[in-house]
């Protein structure tokens, strides 16, 4: 059953205006990083970002930010915006989109003069991207009409996969993405993307993915590590070193130094 469809977004700026007594006068905001996942932190250290957001002429922006830093951006305040950050360690080669990011989407997430990001927001941001790409020709089906309080809802809501709901980067976004283009938007469509079981001589200990909400794996010194793989790259870190993999291949570089154990 096809839960929610897309909305007219004056309908969509004036039930956000009730709900939450914005003032959308303001265009600039200070940006609100969250903390990264202890064990990243602890592995790889504090994150570099990188941002993408559109500024107040529609056009895509995209800065990169170094850890501790902050930063003031402008957006238009007459239609919802998606302001996404992706964490990366030039140090270690880990570039920007292959750990899962942090997003907001404006005016949902503004506090003040604050425009507070956040993992749980991530998907939403990378969600709103997929629908502009997919869409070519039909701008009533521009992100910024998509109702995001009731996507908001049905990710926390006892009705979607399980799964899905304590990690939603399980999700396909960019297949949902189409799909919601070609007809209309459909939870059951929101599962887990397949995977494949590969197993990888790697050293035991925990390993920690690349998503915020997954739970870190553990292998013990007698077993073969074995590894869900999904489309595209996948990325692991561990006391030891960092596995890259994909369906054909993989990579383990070692650390050169060693690092603290992780303590959840």
């Amino acid at each position: 059953m096809k839960l929610f469809i897309f909305r007219l977004f004056t309908l969509f700026v004036v039930s956000v205006s009730l709900l939450c007594c914005r003032d959308f006068s303001p265009s600039s905001y200070v940006l609100e990083f969250p903390r990264a996942p202890d064990p990243w932190i602890t592995l790889l250290g504090e994150p570099h970002w990188r941002l993408e957001w559109l500024d107040p002429g529609g056009y895509r922006q995209i800065t990169d930010i170094l850890p501790g830093s902050s930063i003031e951006i402008e957006l238009p305040t007459t239609w919802a915006n998606a302001v996404t950050a992706w964490p990366y360690w030039p140090d270690h080669n880990l570039f920007p989109g292959l750990f899962k990011p942090a997003g907001a989407l404006f005016p949902l997430d503004v506090s003040g003069e604050y425009l507070c990001l956040s993992w749980r927001s991530g998907p939403d941001t990378v969600f709103y991207w997929e629908l502009t790409l997919a869409n070519e020709q039909n701008k009533a089906k521009m992100p910024a009409f998509f109702d995001w309080l009731r996507f908001r809802e049905l990710l926390k809501s006892g009705t979607l996969n399980e799964a899905v709901r304590k990690d939603p980067w399980l999700v396909d976004w960019r297949s949902v993405a189409e799909r919601t283009i070609s007809s209309n938007f459909d939870q059951r469509r929101l599962v887990p993307e397949s995977s494949r079981s590969m197993p990888i001589p790697v050293p035991a200990g925990f390993w920690y993915g690349s998503s915020p909400f997954v739970e870190p794996l553990f292998f013990s010194d007698d077993e073969i590590p074995v590894f869900p793989i999904r489309s595209g790259i996948n990325v692991w870190v561990s006391e030891k070193g960092i596995l890259k993999c994909t369906n054909e291949t993989w990579t383990f570089t070692l650390f050169l130094l060693p690092r603290e154990p992780c303590i959840l």
